[in-house]
């Protein structure tokens, strides 16, 4: 499990996060929403350790993240950040493999793992080409495999940190990531993922922290959080909510 008691960054004389109390439990997605500066890859940046608290612990297990050894914390916690930057012309497969660095599996079973892995991000048709001939959101895709190699197959006790995942994607790619996220948790893993769009969040998400400011603003499940007077109090846009026909969960429209 990993847990958020009280954090706060500081940069400089501005507090960009405060009030942060959370858990990421096993076998759930938990979303994050809030406009642009709310806060969201500063809290990623916490919670992995990239970005010093001034205030707060942030724990792995029963360990302060900063106690755990990086090879073992790399074992238990994958992130990918909002943009992921190779200059060199390795092949797909050699990115992806980046992700068994923390492993001492064997070449054999890494094989196998980064297979699986872009397979699971549907990028394994991308195998033997030039990283730097994929386009953008392919690019994504093999980070999102590179991350999911790090983890396979994602047991209980793994923590998956995705920021905007989907920013890059055509709508079909939005949701086989999303849905390969759900795939990971059904192992028993953990997914933390930072979304714009408050469609996907409902449908894929088990909860959802709306930040504002750097502050909480409402933290509960989909038909909690995804209500028209938080969203437009945050987002300062009017909303229609109603429930998908389908599946049930919120559906918004902007008005």
């Amino acid at each position: 499990m990993l847990r958020a008691e009280n954090l706060a960054v500081q940069r400089g004389p501005c507090t960009v996060l405060a009030d942060i109390n959370l858990e990421l439990r096993p076998g759930e997605v938990l979303g994050v929403l809030g406009p642009n500066g709310a806060g969201k890859s500063t809290l990623l940046g916490a919670l992995c350790g990239e970005l010093q608290p001034s205030h707060g612990d942030v724990w792995l297990d029963q360990r302060r993240l900063q106690d755990w050894p990086g090879s073992e914390r790399a074992q238990r916690l994958a992130v990918l950040p909002q943009t992921s930057t190779l200059n060199f012309a390795f092949r797909v497969e050699e990115v992806v493999a980046m992700g068994r660095l923390p492993h001492a599996s064997g070449q054999l079973k890494d094989a196998q793992i980064i297979k699986q892995a872009l397979e699971a991000a549907d990028a394994l048709h991308l195998a033997g080409r030039s990283y730097l001939a994929l386009s953008g959101g392919e690019r994504q895709r093999v980070h999102l495999a590179r991350v999911l190699a790090q983890l396979w197959p994602g047991g209980e006790g793994q923590m998956l940190l995705l920021d905007e995942p989907t920013s890059m994607l055509d709508p079909l790619h939005q949701h086989t990531t999303l849905q390969a996220t759900r795939a990971f948790v059904e192992q028993g893993a953990a997914v933390l993922v930072i979304l714009h769009d408050l469609n996907l969040a409902a449908r894929y998400c088990d909860r959802l922290l709306l930040l504002e400011r750097g502050r909480p603003h409402a933290l509960g499940t989909p038909e909690e959080v995804l209500r028209a007077e938080p969203l437009q109090a945050v987002f300062g846009l009017e909303v229609l909510v109603q429930q998908h026909p389908e599946r049930g969960h919120p559906l918004i429209i902007a008005r």
